[in-house]
């Protein structure tokens, strides 16, 4: 490859070819990088925009070692992959964002927690179980959150806990006090290597109860000014304990009594920031880059408010996907649609989203809440 590119950074590889890893790459290709990614699924998401793809395990060593040696900066659009590797390589004085340090933290949620916990940032209460016995349950007060330490993501590897004979999570996993909350919260935080930082606006997540996903996410939060200005101070309470540097989702609690709970946190562009893209001057995707690509930050001011709502597979529906409703969907004043090219469509995954701005978010709220009742993924041809 002999392009010549005008920024200290030229090749950016991205560890994961999901939806985030494409819409870093789109960004990246906007700014003109070169783009390569590691996924084990041929024609992944991100294919489509990056210039060359790696096939292969996120866990293969010799693949992450060839992406690294084709790359100037790796990063990574998903927390379950090979640390260990990751870290020989850093230790050899390849830049990688965020730290495999932190992300070995991340990955695991007990740790995760810990750490928070060790430098006063406000957490549930929690305690490890390596094995959740019927002794230990006849002694526990329900409900409560039984976590795996490391696997989950979108809903999987958590169970609330409501009497002694619930299905329990047969892994390491850690008991973690049942939050009886007002509103789940998020925030992207974005911290460079020189620790500049940036915060996006707090929003508010409305899960799925039925899928225990991410529904609906509202920017900003309808909460009091001086709430969120407390929620912004406890997330980057959090990112500065784990010395993190790049793009970060923290998601939040926020109690009856006005307390500020940090949930989890994600080391990479987040679900919760998706309407950036189009709300925000500065997209999370595009702060990715700058950090990784040793630019300055960009501004993260809202510039109206938005409605983001995650388009799942519908449920009894598995194959080639079939969007139903999107020409009605299109027209509606304000909405973006965006695809993620995933192959197949199955019941609950994430296959795309779409997000609604105007001048009120009650107005963009009810929008989505008609997208819902339009706008169908199902399948042409069920496996």
């Amino acid at each position: 490859m002999n392009k010549k590119f005008p920024y200290p950074i030229k090749r950016i590889g991205i560890i994961g070819g999901g939806q985030l890893a494409k819409m870093s790459a789109q960004a990246a290709k906007q700014m003109g990088f070169y783009v390569t990614v590691l996924e084990p699924t041929p024609k992944c998401p991100a294919a489509h925009i990056a210039d060359e793809q790696i096939v292969g395990s996120l866990y293969d060593a010799e693949k992450i070692r060839r992406l690294a040696n084709v790359s100037d900066v790796l990063t990574y659009d998903v927390e379950h992959i090979d640390t260990e590797t990751l870290k020989n390589l850093h230790q050899e004085g390849y830049s990688i964002y965020p730290s495999p340090k932190v992300l070995g933290i991340i990955q695991d949620k007990l740790k995760q927690k810990q750490v928070l916990a060790q430098h006063g940032v406000p957490v549930p209460r929690f305690e490890a179980i390596d094995n959740l016995t019927a002794e230990i349950l006849a002694k526990t007060h329900f409900p409560i959150v039984q976590k795996a330490r490391k696997g989950g993501y979108d809903g999987k590897g958590v169970v609330v806990l409501k009497s002694p004979t619930d299905d329990v999570l047969q892994t390491p996993s850690m008991l973690e006090e049942y939050i009886d909350f007002s509103k789940e919260l998020a925030i992207i935080i974005v911290r460079s290597p020189t620790g500049e930082t940036t915060c996006y606006p707090v929003v508010e997540m409305v899960f799925d109860d039925k899928t225990n996903i991410c529904d609906i996410v509202a920017a900003p939060a309808q909460i009091d000014p001086a709430i969120a200005e407390k929620a912004r101070q406890v997330a980057l309470h959090a990112i500065e304990a784990l010395a993190g540097v790049g793009v970060f989702g923290v998601e939040m609690f926020l109690t009856r009594d006005g307390q500020i709970l940090v949930n989890e946190i994600a080391p990479r562009p987040h679900n919760s920031g998706h309407y950036t893209i189009e709300a925000c001057l500065t997209s999370q995707f595009e702060q990715l880059i700058r950090v990784i690509s040793g630019l300055p930050l960009g501004k993260s001011d809202l510039l109206k408010p938005a409605a983001m709502l995650n388009l799942l597979g519908e449920a009894g529906y598995t194959g080639d996907p079939l969007i139903e409703g999107l020409p009605a969907a299109l027209a509606i004043p304000g909405l973006s649609f965006h695809w993620y090219d995933k192959m197949t469509t199955r019941p609950f995954r994430k296959m795309g989203h779409i997000t609604i701005l105007d001048d009120s978010l009650d107005r963009a709220i009810t929008s989505i809440q008609d997208i819902k009742n339009i706008l169908k993924i199902k399948a042409q041809k069920t496996i």
